[in-house]
């Protein structure tokens, strides 16, 4: 796949991104209203944090959760840029968040949870039908005549994991060119919550995506080795071996799935943030249910997270 194939969609994407809403949201809000809470978010937690987390939050508290949901990548760009401002962001990389947000926009954040990447399919579709009949998954999406999916690597960790998964399965698998093939197969999605509404609808075969968004759809979801789907912290060194460059000229190696969530230093409602955070540590039995990783790594602190943001 060319850098310019990037470009078109990545250009697609920002050309119309403001008119995209999610879960009734133009944006985020700029009232001062205190019966409300503003959250930016990746992509891949859109039911969990829309349809679940949020809707559960807004019943119990009463406050209004206006959620608009991106690859994470797009959503630092837009708080940096001003173009959003938002009370809480959430990111499925933590280094990310740290690195385009702090010190400006943040001071702090919370880890919550872990994911791993993997390949959902319709099975209904002759790719589908081949994945179940325990053909490698590589040798699928390599030779399928019918769209396959990937997020945008300039946009979204997903996207950039995806590619770095891609060099990592050519080693481990011993597969000569397999990574370019598999870059120059895959069509890009630029909306990450959008991923897999073609796959459910029959028009997409397959997409490499995170396990948690399988759960959310109710589609079947192939798990790769630990050495290549990104959510084993014993794995680290090796993901570290596998760099994607975007499009602004930064290299990223790859790293365990962390997401992070933290209050921004100027947002409009602070107290309401940092409660719907302490509710969502609370519940995290939902995040389980729902395809993260939640185990005792989860939650942990960096940097002097305020009263109120903790159970």
């Amino acid at each position: 796949m060319t850098s310019e194939r990037f470009s078109i969609a990545r250009r697609r994407f920002l050309a119309t991104v403001g008119l995209t809403t999610v879960f009734g949201t133009a944006g985020c809000s700029s009232t001062t209203s205190t019966g409300e809470i503003d959250l930016l978010s990746a992509g891949s937690l859109s039911i969990i944090l829309g349809n679940k987390v949020g809707a559960s939050f807004e019943q119990e508290t009463g406050i209004t959760v206006q959620g608009e949901f991106h690859g994470s990548n797009a959503a630092m760009r837009f708080i940096a840029s001003g173009q959003k401002s938002p009370d809480v962001v959430a990111s499925a990389d933590a280094d990310l968040l740290r690195e385009e947000l702090r010190p400006d926009y943040a001071t702090w954040d919370i880890v919550f949870a872990s994911n791993a990447v993997g390949i959902t399919y319709n099975p209904d579709t002759q790719v589908g039908q081949v994945l179940e009949n325990r053909t490698p998954w590589y040798r699928a999406l390599r030779e399928a005549d019918s769209e396959i999916a990937m997020s945008d690597p300039d946009l979204d960790p997903l996207g950039y994991r995806t590619v770095q998964m891609f060099k990592l399965a050519e080693e481990y698998y011993d597969v000569d060119g397999l990574a370019q093939d598999l870059i120059d197969r895959l069509e890009i999605d630029p909306q990450e919550a959008h991923l897999l509404a073609g796959i459910e609808t029959g028009d997409r075969a397959a997409a490499v995506c995170y396990r948690n968004m399988a759960v959310d759809h109710g589609l079947p979801f192939i798990s790769l080795p630990d050495e290549l789907d990104f959510s084993n912290p014993e794995y680290a060194d090796q993901y570290s071996q596998a760099t994607y460059t975007t499009d602004e000229g930064t290299t990223i190696e790859g790293t365990p799935v962390l997401y992070n969530a933290a209050v921004l230093t100027g947002a409009d409602h602070p107290e309401n943030g940092r409660r719907f955070l302490r509710y969502l540590l609370q519940n995290r039995e939902v995040l389980g249910e729902n395809g993260l990783v939640v185990d005792d790594r989860f939650p942990r602190t960096n940097g002097d997270v305020p009263e109120g943001a903790l159970p």
